[in-house]
């Protein structure tokens, strides 16, 4: 039986691991190389690594140090920042790094979508879509560059067209979530789990294996990501990287899949 994909999600700023709260405010967290050989360790089940400032500021992604982090990596790697063509996204594959997450750049130019999806396979073509909610109303507007630009578009509408254009993954992070560590947005990701066929990937706002077990109770299987989750302990948010072991996943997670597993 599938099973959810419990997901770290470490983001990179000027080579170091930062953590954001509502995609302002980057707090230093320590160096990733380490962090990946902690999670390496725990056995996590995937890993998300993004450089939040490659896309911002124009920059090419940093192979070198992504292929430090795919060489030390024991789980499958997904890495996203500053990628814009076909050829940077097959470049980061033959590093050893198994998929390649787009964000801005598939918004201004969705058929990059399909262009990457011919170069390294639909499977390992993951879209980021950073979203909040409008000031009036309860619809999702899909945001970028760190939350700074709103393309105005509903985060269902895009998700959709992605997976046409050949997204094989979708990643949803509320900005409104993030860092709170107060729950996902569990409408949102249902919505979407119901009408996509490609896996889905949540993010933002878990706290607490409860959240996880509610996004899964919620959508079945899906992937369930989070930040500060892994790498804070306590009220103060001391620097702790951590992971559920098979045990808690069995009981806190998975069991909200109907029968268990």
């Amino acid at each position: 039986m599938l099973r959810p994909r419990i997901i770290p999600c470490l983001l990179i700023q000027d080579s170091g691991l930062v953590k954001t709260v509502r995609f302002k405010d980057s707090k230093y967290v320590g160096d990733p190389i380490n962090a990946v050989k902690i999670f390496n360790e725990k056995e996590a089940d995937e890993l998300i690594v993004i450089d939040i400032d490659a896309s911002v500021h124009d920059r090419e992604p940093n192979y070198q140090q992504i292929a430090h982090l795919a060489s030390e990596c024991r789980m499958p790697l997904c890495y996203g920042g500053g990628v814009r063509t076909a050829e940077q996204a097959k470049r980061i594959i033959a590093l050893g790094v198994e998929k390649v997450a787009i964000s801005s750049a598939a918004l201004a130019n969705p058929v990059l979508i399909s262009e990457i999806a011919a170069e390294i396979g639909r499977q390992s073509v993951v879209v980021v879509l950073d979203h909040k909610q409008r000031l009036l109303g309860k619809i999702q507007d899909v945001w970028t560059h760190n939350g700074t630009r709103n393309t105005k578009r509903s985060v269902v509408e895009v998700a959709l067209e992605m997976e046409k254009l050949g997204a094989g993954e979708i990643v949803i992070n509320s900005i409104d979530n993030d860092g709170k560590m107060k729950g996902y947005d569990l409408s949102l990701a249902a919505h979407l789990r119901e009408v996509l066929t490609v896996p889905l990937t949540v993010l933002g706002g878990g706290g607490r294996l409860e959240d996880m077990h509610k996004v899964v109770a919620a959508c079945g299987v899906v992937g369930v990501a989070a930040g500060s989750f892994f790498v804070f302990k306590g009220p103060y948010r001391a620097v702790l990287i951590s992971y559920p072991t098979a045990q808690q996943k069995r009981e806190s997670i998975y069991s909200a899949l109907q029968g268990g597993l």
